[in-house]
């Protein structure tokens, strides 16, 4: 992929493993143009913030020409107080691309040289080894991405063929000479929003996976509870026309297509006589499906627009205009689109999680499960126990997802005398959405083996060809639950086919 001026979807980065920098003479004479305006205004004595001046509170304070490097070299050493774990080597790569996708805007007052050596980290698969935690956001993820421009100046650490190593060991066996930043470069890189960006677009990625998996659970339960389907028929959704609902609607009738234990109550009343415990309609958890998966549908694609747009944004302070002839003091480094669609997307986790606890609950329990039995058991005696704790384990689980929801963006901090006296928390914001996702897979994968043990009760041959697809896949790797046994290793299993995508 190559990277210049021009908008670029994530998509198109995260699985290409060649990105490189449009090396023409026009695209390179556009980013040193910049510089050159920059470099101008400093030799003319013109305080520029942040290169000839110190940093936030200390904007005051003002630096000669001949110390601008020095003042790029403190900057970077003075923010390597991150702490936490340490961010994935994929997450690295996404933010090192993202950094330079918004310096290659030419608004940034950056060197076409600086650029590539960036397009040098990628190509040598040398990823910045980044702390998680120290950002709040804005201005920018300063301290997080001063890793990568240690690094870039030939120090820290890296994660490079999967180990993690001193940048300049790594450098002197590659024959890689540190970089010397020239006034505002490193300010450039630190002073943006690629970790709170990287970490959604990496959790996201995962969660679309998740999300698809859960609605082939949300279909199997219309075919185990042998539900009525025409909450999921078209006419409902055009009627209330959104279209992350009527996107899931329409996804879980495919896969309930051929299915021998649905029905459709409209159409069978003249011959249908309903038992006595059986209620006409299926409760809300199964016959508002579409709707709860709707509005996390759509609240998804309201994150990856907004998500999209801020990579593709020049977010550093000052921005450099050089045709206008004008030096912009600005808060683009605010991340709060960030902020707010990863609060959003929690919530929605929640909710999703909420939704399969529910229905999880349905499954199991005899009161509800129209003839399934007690606990899923295949076994019947009074001595053996099927699902019980496996439902506990997940309504555990549910808990813990839930509790992530609180909005990070409600809990600005003011930082650095004030100076950062509002901040968008949109790093830790997009923290806790990741941080929610290994629940919620873990919730999905005993789902899934619920959703098995119900077609060993139902029987397969009833099935859509879908959800034996799905009974199939489970099946291969782990054995139906006769007798009473330890289940966290079936968890593990189903756990590692979700993430492969077994179940979309």
């Amino acid at each position: 992929m190559i990277i210049d001026n021009k908008v670029i979807s994530y998509k198109n980065f995260i699985y290409d493993d060649e990105i490189k920098l449009n090396d023409s003479q026009k695209f390179i004479d556009f980013i040193n143009a910049g510089h050159q305006f920059l470099i101008e205004n400093i030799s003319k004595g013109r305080p520029i913030y942040g290169v000839t001046t110190g940093y936030g509170e200390a904007g005051q304070n003002y630096a000669a020409f001949e110390e601008a490097q020095e003042l790029q070299y403190n900057l970077f050493s003075f923010h390597g107080c991150g702490v936490g774990d340490n961010l994935s080597a994929e997450v690295s790569r996404i933010m090192t691309i993202i950094r330079m996708i918004s310096l290659s805007k030419g608004k940034s007052g950056i060197s076409y040289d600086l650029l590539k050596r960036f397009e040098l980290l990628l190509a040598n698969k040398i990823y910045p080894l980044i702390p998680s935690k120290g950002s709040v956001g804005a201005s920018g993820d300063l301290t997080p991405l001063s890793y990568i421009a240690a690094v870039i100046a030939g120090e820290r650490e890296v994660i490079y063929n999967d180990e993690e190593r001193s940048t300049a060991d790594v450098y002197k066996e590659l024959g890689i000479e540190p970089y010397l930043f020239k006034p505002k470069e490193a300010l450039a890189i630190m002073n943006g929003t690629a970790t709170m960006s990287a970490i959604a677009i990496d959790a996201i990625e995962k969660f679309e996976v998740l999300l698809e998996s859960s609605e082939s659970f949300v279909a199997s339960i219309f075919e185990l509870l042998l539900c009525d389907i025409t909450p999921l028929e078209p006419f409902v959704h055009e009627s209330k026309p959104f279209d992350g609902q009527k996107n899931a609607a329409a996804n879980i009738l495919k896969k309930c297509e051929n299915s021998k234990l649905t029905h459709e109550a409209f159409g069978r009343y003249e011959n249908f006589h309903l038992e006595a415990e059986q209620n006409i309609q299926d409760r809300y958890s199964i016959r508002c499906s579409p709707q709860v998966l709707g509005v996390i549908h759509d609240n998804l694609d309201i994150a990856k627009k907004w998500i999209e747009t801020e990579i593709n944004g020049v977010n550093d302070n000052p921005l450099i205009d050089p045709i206008g002839k004008k030096i912009y003091t600005s808060g683009n480094f605010y991340g709060g689109y960030v902020a707010h669609a990863m609060d959003t997307m929690r919530i929605c986790v929640g909710n999703l999680a909420d939704l399969l606890d529910k229905e999880f609950g349905l499954l199991v329990d005899h009161k509800f499960n129209k003839g399934l039995g007690e606990s899923l058991k295949l076994n019947k005696k009074s001595t053996h126990h099927g699902f019980k704790a496996m439902q506990i384990t997940l309504s555990s689980l549910t808990a813990d997802v839930i509790m992530n929801t609180v909005p990070a963006s409600l809990h600005s901090r003011p930082t650095e005398s004030f100076n950062q006296d509002k901040v968008s928390m949109g790093t830790t914001a997009a923290l806790h959405f990741a941080k929610q996702l290994p629940d919620l897979t873990n919730m999905l994968s005993i789902a899934l083996l619920g959703m098995a043990q119900g077609v060993d009760l139902r029987g397969k041959e009833k099935c859509s060809v879908f959800l034996q697809k799905n009974y199939t896949t489970i099946r291969k790797e782990v054995e139906k639950l006769t007798n009473d046994r330890r289940m966290d290793i079936d968890i593990k299993r189903v756990n590692q086919m979700i993430r492969d995508g077994e179940f979309i």
